[in-house]
């Protein structure tokens, strides 16, 4: 066979159609695939059909221009076709080589293509990027892909090693048993230079069969395993240790048996609170500064099927009006300047699943009351800066001193809002209105503080009693508790709490016994005046200064002075 023949059978094995031209637009070569293409099937009518398929295309200019190839779409028949001409060296002139095929074809055909290329391309950029071990091997065992630590870490140039088979390359290797197998290993020990190692073989299938296997070097020292164990040990430990701090600073301290008191008032509170426990529906606790609000809501919520949950405090008045957002819902990391990095979660995101308790909830401001709102009616938060909402599980139990039914009426406080508040409604009365409950009270605040200040106490005296009962306590309880703390301070070696204790404001007499220098009793009747203004504000060190009529800054120094603790 001659050239001339091995060439047209080369050309009309190819699936795509070939015309040779010469400048004057006439066909010097052409293939049959270039004719069925056309939809002709003699070469006669080549010359017919050829200036139609060609249109526009003018052979000259584009030999005479400095454009190596070119690639047009043509409709040719109803049927787009993707046509390339391209430049041709002839013998004298240069010719131009048509090269055509349907526009359905190249979108079979391209795709496999690439992605046979994207993926090969993928899978050496992993190699050459990740800092693993991995080898692919072929159904044959030989290397294919290795990645470059796997090479350094074996002391072998990559380049020698592809090609080879795979135990030429790593010593005590099962790679090519997994491909013969098609069993996967899974972190098994190995031994490399003397080291050994945990290695994961798995088998690659294509079609159901076995065409390799891929292994990855998992720690390449068991020694390097052991150490990993130990730092992921010593970082449960340390979770578990700020876990269990977590539960300790935010669990509810107190129980329904802490809620001291035998008046029928106290029984049917306690009663009451003890079915609110039982349900999910939000509760108000209202009551007068020191009647022991918080302590409900402790009671509530562990006697609630939360109670292993957190327990979430919040003082609404205590929190500045610009922080309040960013406390409860928390913020997205750069929403604001100064912003945490990672942002920070709000409290009620951390009181989920459990009991969230805002105390002083009338001191929230009106747009606060707005977003606290939306929580309770869609049980959703937002935090500042985020695009979307979190669901959140939250059992808002809220307390407050003052009227919210006035403060609705004066348009300080959103109806909407108390109604959603004031699902349940709880009043403690105050200690004035239960003074049955006074010795009681009294006993179990002395055993406690004696406990604390560790002083001896045996009793309260009867007559003591009586003066505890006949005074109007508008502190109530907190300052119940304020008054006997300082009658153990004043016990001396006594170990029974006497009228002679207690201060003049609850016996109504003056001690005339000069025990004391005029300074120490100027500086005790300062320190009391300084504890009578804190009960009466409820602990409010702003308005306590301000009712003793000095700076906030000079409270703080007497509080310091004085050794007050509030």
């Amino acid at each position: 066979m001659g050239n001339r023949s091995i060439e047209n059978a080369v050309m009309n094995a190819l699936e795509d159609g070939v015309i040779v031209l010469n400048e004057q637009r006439e066909p010097e070569f052409f293939n049959e695939k270039a004719l069925s293409l056309l939809k002709i099937s003699t070469a006669g009518e080549l010359d017919y059909v050829l200036p139609v398929f060609l249109g526009n295309f003018d052979p000259k200019l584009f030999l005479s221009s400095a454009t190596p190839a070119v690639r047009q779409k043509r409709i040719f028949e109803g049927e787009a076709l993707i046509v390339s001409a391209l430049r041709m060296p002839g013998k004298e002139t240069e010719k131009i080589l048509l090269v055509f095929n349907r526009l359905a074809h190249y979108k079979d055909t391209l795709p496999l293509f690439d992605d046979e290329t994207v993926t090969a391309s993928l899978l050496n950029t992993v190699m050459d990027a990740v800092n693993d071990c991995l080898i692919f091997v072929n159904n044959d065992g030989r290397i294919e892909m290795l990645s470059k630590a796997y090479a350094d870490f074996l002391n072998v140039p990559r380049e020698e090693a592809i090609g080879k088979h795979v135990r030429q390359i790593i010593e005590n290797t099962r790679m090519d048993i997994v491909t013969k197998t098609g069993k996967a290993e899974i972190a098994q020990v190995q031994e490399i230079h003397g080291r050994k190692m945990i290695a994961t073989r798995i088998p690659v299938f294509v079609g159901g069969k076995v065409a390799g296997a891929v292994g990855k070097v998992l720690f390449r020292d068991v020694d390097e395993l052991n150490a990993l164990y130990t730092k992921i040990n010593k970082i449960e430990k340390e979770l578990n240790l700020y876990r269990d701090e977590f539960k300790k600073a935010n669990k509810a301290k107190y129980a329904l048996d802490s809620i001291i008191g035998d008046s029928a008032v106290m029984v049917q509170l306690k009663e009451i609170t003890k079915k609110v426990a039982n349900t999910n529906s939000n509760v108000l606790i209202l009551g007068e500064s020191g009647t022991g609000k918080e302590l409900f809501a402790h009671a509530i919520h562990n006697n609630s099927k939360r109670s292993g949950a957190p327990f979430i405090k919040v003082n609404c008045g205590a929190i500045p009006n610009e922080l309040l957002e960013s406390e409860l819902f928390g913020y997205e990391e750069g929403a604001f300047t100064g912003a945490k990095k990672g942002g920070k979660i709000g409290k009620f995101k951390v009181a989920d699943t459990g009991t969230i308790f805002l105390d002083e909830i009338a001191d929230l401001p009106m747009n606060m009351q707005v977003k606290l709102l939306r929580v309770l009616q869609d049980r959703e938060i937002e935090r500042i800066g985020a695009t979307t909402s979190e669901k959140v599980d939250v059992r808002v139990i809220a307390a407050t001193n003052k009227s919210l039914e006035d403060m609705v009426s004066e348009g300080l406080f959103r109806l909407d809002l108390y109604y959603r508040l004031n699902v349940v409604n709880i009043r403690i009365p105050p200690l004035r209105e239960r003074k049955n409950d006074i010795p009681i009270l009294a006993q179990h605040l002395i055993e406690k503080i004696s406990k604390n200040e560790n002083v001896p106490v045996k009793a309260i005296s009867q007559s003591t009693l009586e003066y505890l009962k006949s005074y109007e306590w508008p502190g109530n309880v907190r300052e119940l508790e304020n008054i006997l703390e300082r009658a153990i301070n004043f016990l001396e070696d006594e170990v029974i709490i006497e009228p002679k204790h207690l201060p003049a404001k609850i016996t109504g007499t003056k001690n005339m016994e000069f025990t004391r220098s005029l300074k120490e009793t100027l500086e005790n009747v300062e320190k009391d005046t300084i504890i009578n203004s804190l009960i009466l504000s409820g602990g409010n060190k702003t308005e306590a200064a301000d009712l003793l009529g000095i700076s906030r800054t000079s409270l703080y120094e007497k509080l310091t002075r004085y050794k007050i603790e509030i």
